[in-house]
């Protein structure tokens, strides 16, 4: 089926580091969908029309959040990064994807782990009702190479104040060493107990819901923990205890 394009305008841009930043696009029009699902956001070029799937950083609204890393040698990313405010950008009308909190098992407690933009889906998660309503704790995990990397401080930081007690966020920098959280790589933080530990949360298929989102290195060494913990991947036909979403 053909893509249906929107008109979008770049509302804001927010730069985190060097090549990391979130776009805000105003577009009206999309249809309703699930925090952790994806668009299409592209431009039109003389020869073809060049566009790329993107998980939304925000719920459905008007104006959308994408957290997006620039790729040098790629073709689209280094245009949006180039991108002025009110300037035009095609939005696809309608999201897919099935990384969503009604596609992932219940349990009392819910980690969201991810790699460098793989954090997008569950700042979408955290802005909305439901992942607040269906888990009594979160442990959000958010690996990068360097400090400056780590986005969206300041809104986990408000989340925290606004449920005490109810979201940990550990961030894991395996370049340099965080005043709170974990140096060196998630799949390290997990096999250690370390990033349980710090969060004070159990990591087990008793307790625990398993959201993962990133890296495909990463993604393949946490299931294979996961398993290793008698935990197994959540399917329809067959509940289990993590999702995974991968972005290649």
């Amino acid at each position: 089926m053909a893509l249906q394009w929107l008109a979008g305008t770049l509302q804001s841009r927010r730069v985190w580091s060097d090549g990391l930043f979130t776009l805000t696009i105003h577009c009206p029009g999309v249809e309703d969908f699930e925090p952790g699902q994806f668009l299409q956001i592209g431009m039109k070029l003389p020869e073809k029309h060049l566009h790329r799937p993107y998980s939304v950083a925000s719920p459905h609204a008007e104006s959308l959040e994408f957290f997006i890393v620039r790729v040098d040698n790629g073709e689209l990313t280094p245009r949006l990064w180039n991108l002025q405010c009110g300037e035009s950008i095609d939005v696809s009308a309608r999201a897919t994807g099935g990384f969503t909190l009604s596609h992932t098992p219940t349990a009392k407690n819910l980690w969201l782990l991810a790699t460098g933009t793989g954090l997008a889906p569950y700042i979408a998660m955290l802005r909305d009702k439901p992942v607040w309503e269906n888990y009594e704790r979160i442990v959000l995990v958010h690996g990068c190479r360097y400090l400056s990397d780590l986005a969206y401080l300041d809104e986990l930081q408000l989340h925290q104040n606004l449920h005490p007690g109810r979201l940990e966020f550990v961030p894991v920098v395996s370049r340099e060493k965080a005043a709170h959280g974990f140096q060196g790589r998630i799949t390290e933080g997990i096999s250690s107990g370390t990033l349980e530990q710090i969060a004070q949360v159990d990591l087990g298929p008793d307790s625990s819901a398993v959201m993962l989102c990133g890296n495909p290195q990463m993604l393949d060494d946490v299931e294979a923990i996961l398993q290793s913990r008698g935990m197994h991947k959540h399917k329809k036909s067959e509940p289990g205890h993590y999702v995974v979403e991968r972005y290649w």
